[in-house]
């Protein structure tokens, strides 16, 4: 058998040594030919996981079996179009995964189901009549877009063109939404559907970089420490979703805030969480969703079994001041003496980095295990002194001014 794999980050890495475990050969569609998991794959084609016809035309011409993709919403939908249009298997139809990928038909089915979330307007352009009901601060997002590219906090008028302007140019189909921001403390809620049910596998806290209008994720915190009431109303929710969108067997992945005892969802997608979640996810379930994802495709049950992890988890994701990288030190030291867990490194030597403007400006991350909080505490703080991004005028690039512990 032959599977072509879209895109070639760390998840997907992950996969491809899972297909070749199972003696099924992987292509690799990404343009970064030093994507991590090209070195895995058997074969690597330099092109867009996003241009729908050169991944058909590839799929055709290499004979594929199947067209997959994991931890990606936008790669999602590729791959369920092109599984749809050549007859092969996928684990969600075109239809579906168009809704669950795109904002304006996630929010529209939100609204007609009574998912709470966030009051908003669609527009390809700017128009006051479309906002007169809206009240600042708004937040401005493309409807296609992932890793809080072109999301911005804005509080009036002036704000709202600038970054509508953006968002309108980032969208592949020229089209954002405009929301009404909603307070509260952000969790992402890992699920498994099976049958219709939903399965709450991971839900954990998320920091944003403070000081910015953006939405940059800097930190996870596993578990999130919420009330009964909050648990049980994700819940409530999450199947609420499940059952709105027709989703059957599937991964699902919710963003959501919660204020005291009310929820508002941000967003969702019928995949497990992107990042660091494939590693995540087994060690505090025991259950592998990237591997779940390929059962799926190939027409197989995955054996849903959940073994909570007893402890504490923090994984940091480390940005940098403007400058050129000339290397990191501190992360092969941490590691070795136990201090971290884990750690991926993102960006090498050469690379200039500017403002911080999505996830994918991150240099690397580090997990930081620990069994109570004061150990975690000490860890991070050890970590955080520990690591540093030396630049090219042997400056240290690292933003530790937002690597911090946050109580519980």
């Amino acid at each position: 058998m032959k599977a072509l794999v879209l895109t070639g980050g760390m998840p997907q890495a992950h996969l491809v040594r899972e297909l070749k475990r199972r003696g099924i050969s992987s292509l690799l569609a990404d343009r970064n030919k030093n994507a991590p998991a090209v070195e895995f794959a058997d074969k690597f084609f330099p092109i867009s996981a996003l241009d729908v016809s050169s991944i058909r035309h590839l799929a055709i011409t290499e004979q594929v079996d199947f067209v997959i993709s994991v931890c990606a919403d936008q790669m999602l939908l590729v791959a369920a179009q092109v599984c749809q249009e050549l007859g092969l298997p996928c684990y969600i139809d075109y239809k579906t995964a168009k809704n669950v990928s795109n904002k304006e038909h996630m929010k529209r089915i939100f609204a007609e189901n009574g998912i709470p979330t966030a009051n908003y307007c669609v527009c390809s352009s700017f128009d006051p009549k479309l906002i007169k009901n809206l009240s600042y601060p708004l937040v401005v997002k493309p409807v296609d877009t992932y890793s809080s590219k072109g999301v911005i906090k804005v509080y009036n008028r002036e704000g709202l063109e600038k970054a509508l302007l953006n968002a309108l140019k980032i969208s592949r189909t020229g089209t954002a939404i405009i929301e009404e921001f909603t307070k509260g403390d952000e969790v992402s809620v890992d699920i498994y559907v099976e049958e219709g049910k939903i399965n709450i596998l991971c839900i954990r806290s998320l920091d944003k970089i403070p000081g910015t209008n953006g939405f940059v994720i800097n930190r996870g915190r596993y578990p999130a420490k919420l009330t009964d009431v909050i648990v049980e109303k994700i819940q409530n929710t999450a199947q609420k979703i499940a059952e709105a969108f027709h989703l059957k067997n599937t991964p699902m992945l919710i963003q959501l805030l919660v204020d005291g005892d009310d929820i508002s969802v941000v967003e969702f997608s019928a995949r497990t969480g992107g990042g660091i979640k494939y590693r995540l996810i087994p060690k505090v379930t025991g259950f592998d969703v990237v591997k779940a994802v390929l059962d799926l495709t190939l027409g197989h049950k995955p054996s849903l079994k959940i073994n909570h992890y007893d402890g504490y988890i923090i994984d940091e994701f480390l940005y940098c001041y403007p400058g050129v990288l000339n290397h990191v030190i501190g992360l092969d030291e941490l590691s070795h003496s136990g201090v971290i867990d884990h750690y991926e490194q993102y960006k090498f030597k050469g690379y200039e980095f500017g403002s911080i403007s999505s996830s994918g400006d991150r240099l690397a991350y580090f997990s930081i295990e620990a069994r109570n909080l004061e150990e975690l505490e000490r860890l991070q703080i050890i970590a955080g002194q520990t690591v540093k991004a030396i630049s090219d005028t042997g400056k240290d690039l690292i933003r530790h001014d937002i690597i911090r512990f946050v109580p519980y």
